[in-house]
């Protein structure tokens, strides 16, 4: 028997193959459009790059010039000037080291000595921190100086030194802290004071400053009434430092505050 085929029919493996030949052309094309953007863009930086060439390498050269500016700074100024600065500070501290083992009117003669400085040429704490400011001898002359006329009962000098001594440490920052709020309350401004031990205490969290604060913060927020507040002060040295000199007795000091109120 005969076979045969109709008019018009086409296999179907071509039709197949005609469709996965459409397929891979439309591919052809948009990768090719891709490509022709990324030329276009590629050629407008390079047009854009020429044009600025000039600009871009000015400000290349400014760029480079102040990192080495900075860098001869850092190596022939500021280093230089620490270490004299450094070097400076040795001698009033010493004097102030000295001073501590005195008292009355010995004591103040020598941390007068600390704060002008002038024997031999030598600089006091108050010259080190005008000269030196920008240095961290500078900045701890400012420390030495205020705690130098808080021990003279020069309490507005204090307050202005140790209010310019900036630090992070754990110990120095909450104590200059302090320290302002002792100047305070001996001045008898007792909210001050109060603010001030509350910045002591919160600077930086330790086993001596921080309960040392909280107990002289209490004792004001009693002083002014503030009984509750007082309460609250003692309560935190009882649950967190307990084991502090101030933490040891602390429970006749909570049941002071709560039945004041």
């Amino acid at each position: 028997m005969a076979t045969y085929k109709k008019r018009g029919y086409k296999p179907k493996k071509e039709k197949v193959t005609q469709e996965v030949e459409e397929t891979f052309d439309e591919t052809q094309s948009t990768t090719a459009e891709v490509f022709n953007t990324l030329d276009e863009t590629a050629n407008k930086s390079e047009e854009w790059i020429e044009k600025n060439s000039k600009p871009l390498f000015y400000g290349l050269v400014a760029i480079a010039s102040l990192i080495l500016v900075y860098l001869a700074y850092s190596k022939f100024i500021a280093e230089p000037k620490q270490q004299e600065a450094s070097n400076e500070l040795a001698y009033p501290r010493a004097l102030f080291d000295e001073a501590a083992t005195f008292a009355g009117a010995k004591a103040d003669s020598i941390y007068n000595l600390a704060l002008a400085g002038g024997v031999n040429g030598k600089y006091g704490f108050i010259d080190i921190a005008d000269q030196f400011g920008g240095t961290k001898a500078g900045n701890l002359a400012n420390y030495y100086a205020g705690i130098s006329y808080l021990k003279m009962k020069k309490y507005e000098e204090a307050i202005e030194y140790l209010s310019s001594f900036k630090s992070d440490d754990e110990l120095l920052g909450p104590t200059a802290l302090g320290a302002i709020g002792d100047a305070f309350a001996d001045i008898n401004q007792p909210k001050e004071a109060l603010d001030y031990y509350q910045q002591a205490a919160n600077k930086k969290d330790n086993q001596f400053t921080t309960p040392l604060f909280l107990f002289k913060a209490a004792q004001i927020a009693m002083d002014l009434k503030e009984y509750s507040k007082a309460e609250k002060l003692y309560t935190t040295i009882k649950e967190k430092y307990a084991d502090s000199d101030q933490g040891r007795d602390i429970e006749k000091y909570i049941n002071s505050a709560k039945y004041a109120q």
